[in-house]
């Protein structure tokens, strides 16, 4: 017998009806599943402060959901999509519904920790329950520690630990870490309110249509399954092919990932597969490691929440950066891909005309900006905030806290990017370069790098 009759599945940031740990546990547990997402106001309300309308992850989170209740409408249920207050909706939704559980997945930002904890009080002093499931990482909090029972700081030990765990005695990898959360046998369960309003448009919550399908990003979970069907054949060559803008190395699955229109724990059977049958080359194990850092970055966060505001060395917050009319100009300059330094300005005229930077220019970029121009990191951590359509807050503060030498497992304070030297190496006939400066278009690829000496001989 079902432990509840009511059910309620809170999607937040897993935008997708297979391989879905609450959904899981709801459909288990109980005899009616109803499924919602709340456009929350307490995140939009700011961007519109900003004057940002045609935000494209509030747009790419739109469309989604479309996709996401198309699904559970051809299973025999529907989403409920409200834009409100997240934690003054959820208990009233649950009261509308005659709700017994709100089946949710983690979430490991602080202000979603503080979220979740008033939403559950609230809702226990009703009388109904509230269940977290680990969804969006494959080991987390205190899953991965040291031979002391201490959280890693250092992302070697904690990758093999990492390794370690997935493995069974045989040394193999043990898929059963990565087996799919059923969500189709009990998908019968599936229910739909009786008067469903519909979904709120773009525009009624101050929003703007983007240019998503100009920049061939197609949402929800056939755009991720798209993107992973086109991935798996170059898997194998991703080790060299990453790290140069201008090919098509990496997966561009970030923002599914970030928003959960596909499973990491899918992501990481591929992997695992790959190299369990000698056929991923050292591509998958690269891979793989880049989501173990992912995993890293969430625990990082989790384990020292002061990090939003601060160096995770504390060390670090007495540096004084620079700052005043000089610096303000200065950091305008890095925004908008005026610094003079081809590879630095391409790099953030991609960022700000897709929403996508490469991460090999976001490492360049991010050292120039602290290391070069002397400028807070928090300042170039906020910019690319506003702006990544994949914008994760533990990745981000880790990449910038890296780039900065503030973080854990920083590099050296003393090592900085060198911008030509970097542009040569990784762009280096200039295609990417010339994509985004088309000013520069007809130099060579040796004097694309360094534009400014050719004002010298001509000086």
């Amino acid at each position: 017998m079902p432990h509840y009759d009511k059910s309620l599945v809170w999607f937040r940031r897993d935008l997708r009806c297979d391989d879905h740990a609450a959904l899981h546990y709801a459909l288990k547990e109980s005899r009616l599943v109803f499924c919602a997402f709340i456009f929350d106001k307490q995140i939009l309300d700011p961007l519109l402060a900003c004057g940002t309308r045609a935000d494209r992850r509030v747009d790419f989170i739109h469309a989604s959901l479309q996709s996401l209740d198309d699904e559970l409408k051809r299973r025999g249920g529907a989403l409920i999509v409200r834009h409100a207050d997240a934690v003054a909706v959820i208990p009233e939704l649950a009261q509308e519904l005659s709700i017994d559980a709100v089946f949710v997945n983690h979430d490991y930002e602080p202000q979603a920790i503080t979220r979740d904890n008033t939403v559950e009080k609230h809702l226990k002093a009703d009388g109904r329950a509230w269940h977290s499931y680990k969804d969006q990482v494959i080991f987390e909090k205190d899953e991965v520690l040291s031979l002391a029972g201490k959280p890693f700081s250092v992302f070697t030990p904690y990758k093999n630990t990492w390794l370690k765990k997935l493995q069974s005695t045989t040394g193999l990898f043990d898929l059963s870490c990565l087996a799919p959360h059923d969500t189709k046998t009990g998908q019968g369960k599936l229910a739909s309110p009786a008067k469903l309003s519909p979904m709120p448009s773009l525009t009624a919550m101050g929003f703007e249509t983007t240019n998503l399908s100009k920049l061939s990003i197609t949402p929800g979970m056939q755009g991720a399954q798209a993107l992973l069907d086109d991935f798996l054949p170059r898997m194998k060559n991703y080790r060299d092919a990453r790290d140069f803008p201008a090919v098509k190395g990496p997966s561009y699955l970030s923002v599914h990932l970030r928003f959960g229109t596909i499973s990491i724990r899918a992501l990481a059977h591929h992997a695992t597969q790959a190299i369990a049958s000698g056929q991923g080359g050292d591509g998958a194990m690269t891979w793989l490691s880049e989501l173990v850092w992912r995993d890293f970055y969430f625990m990082i966060l989790y384990q020292h929440p002061h990090i939003v505001q601060r160096a995770f060395k504390p060390e670090y917050d007495r540096i004084q950066w620079e700052s005043g009319p000089a610096a303000d100009v200065a950091f305008t300059a890095w925004c908008e891909g005026r610094t003079g330094y081809p590879l630095v300005d391409a790099a953030m005229l991609q960022l700000n005309q897709t929403g996508y930077m490469h991460n090999r220019l976001r490492m360049v970029t991010a050292s120039f900006l602290t290391k070069d121009l002397g400028i807070d990191w928090r300042r170039g951590e906020q910019y690319f905030a506003l702006k990544l359509n994949d914008f994760d807050l533990a990745a981000n503060n880790g990449g910038w806290q890296w780039a900065a030498s503030s973080g854990c497992d920083a590099q050296p304070y003393f090592r900085i990017f060198n911008p030509v030297t970097q542009s040569e190496k990784f762009d280096a006939e200039g295609k990417f370069i010339r994509r985004y400066l088309p000013q520069l278009a007809k130099l060579d690829a040796r004097r694309i790098h360094t534009p400014w000496l050719l004002l010298k001989q001509n000086g």
